[in-house]
């Protein structure tokens, strides 16, 4: 696909996408974060792919996009050949530890032409158990000062451009690492001549610009804060983890996410051995919606007609830590509240110390 094509793609996000700033805040962050004026983006890590759940007016300005188009991309989608790597893999290993994160980025427009930005990220932690909510990415547009060079798309005839477009300052030459690089998640292939993607340069952000993107970021939590408090579910900037909670980290969960089967995780070690994570092929397996079965134990899935003995084997091997299968009979939360023979595969999951951590179950319908 060209990148004219791709840029054409409208993003068809989920219910889960559009409601997940709604359920945690109030119904009416989305028109507070629009009074902002700055450019700026907030993705859910629990959600599959890591989606885009909010996108200013001043980032689909500087950008392009429409928010329709924005909503449920992973940030990779503004990416483009001659993106600096290095820059990809600070910003993942910051995602990775949870950690915020200042790095200059050139990211593409819609209509494909690059330009540089500061790109500001910080996580935002549930004030009750530490666990990373969102994601915040403030992006600053880098204004040239010393030196001055045209970036362009690949293919891009340079004299067809208008030279006040795009203007980078204190650049420097990178060095394009492996034999290609990503192009809005497709491989180019790196030449020798001179359209290679080998002369990397790197854009430094002024004093201001990274003020400003401070100031931005700091704008955009005081409105989550205080729309928190609204809601009685209190995010903040840094983690105040409660002794003895266990949340997944967000990188594990964005890693979870991959994984196409119907699965839960539960914790035994926290009373009545709760569900912590829940894949979506187990949510469209079951109907139920994610923060419907999160904090449940799995014996809601149960009816009056699900056997009691496959339900002590199961609690025995699990008291036992050890992995078994059985045939259950399982509920859905459909209408009809339908009824599905579940293969099930419970199996314990251990630390490098041998300790259990957590309890895996696989379903597959019969």
């Amino acid at each position: 696909m060209s990148l004219a094509e791709e840029s054409s793609v409208v993003s068809v996000f989920t219910e889960e996408e559009e409601e997940s700033l709604n359920r945690r805040y109030t119904l009416w962050i989305k028109e507070a974060l629009d009074e902002l004026p700055h450019n700026f983006t907030i993705t859910d890590p629990f959600l599959s792919g890591h989606p885009i759940v909010f996108a200013s007016l001043g980032f689909l300005k500087m950008t392009g996009y429409s928010r329709a188009e924005v909503i449920g991309r992973n940030g990779k989608f503004f990416q483009g050949p001659k993106t600096n790597r290095r820059s990809i893999m600070e910003i993942r290993e910051a995602i990775r530890e949870e950690r915020s994160v200042q790095v200059s980025l050139l990211n593409y427009r819609k209509s494909g032409s690059p330009f540089w930005m500061l790109f500001h990220m910080i996580p935002v932690f549930g004030r009750d158990d530490g666990k990373v909510i969102n994601f915040v990415a403030v992006q600053v547009p880098i204004s040239g000062r010393d030196h001055h060079r045209k970036l362009t798309s690949v293919g891009d005839d340079v004299s067809s451009l208008d030279h006040s477009e795009f203007v980078f300052g204190s650049c420097r030459r990178e060095v394009c690492f492996g034999n290609f690089v990503q192009h809005r998640a497709l491989p180019v292939e790196c030449d020798d001549d001179e359209q290679g993607l080998e002369d990397w340069e790197y854009c430094e952000a002024s004093e201001s610009e990274k003020l400003r993107a401070v100031e931005a970021i700091n704008n955009v939590l005081s409105v989550l804060t205080r729309y928190s408090e609204l809601s009685g579910r209190l995010v903040c900037g840094k983690r105040y983890c409660l002794r003895g909670v266990d949340c997944l980290s967000s990188s594990l969960v964005i890693s979870l996410g991959r994984i196409k089967q119907s699965f839960v995780l539960t914790n035994p070690c926290i009373p009545d051995m709760p569900i912590i994570y829940a894949s979506d092929a187990f949510l469209t397996l079951t109907g139920y919606k994610r923060h419907e079965v999160l904090g449940q134990n799995c014996r809601f899935l149960s009816g009056v007609d699900t056997d009691s003995s496959v339900l002590y084997e199961m609690k025995e091997c699990i008291l036992k830590g050890q992995s078994c299968t059985v045939q259950i009979l399982n509920y859905s939360n459909r209408k009809d509240k339908s009824t599905f023979w579940n293969l099930l595969h419970i199996s314990p999951v251990r630390n490098a110390s041998g300790k259990l951590n957590q309890i895996g179950q696989i379903q597959h319908i019969l």
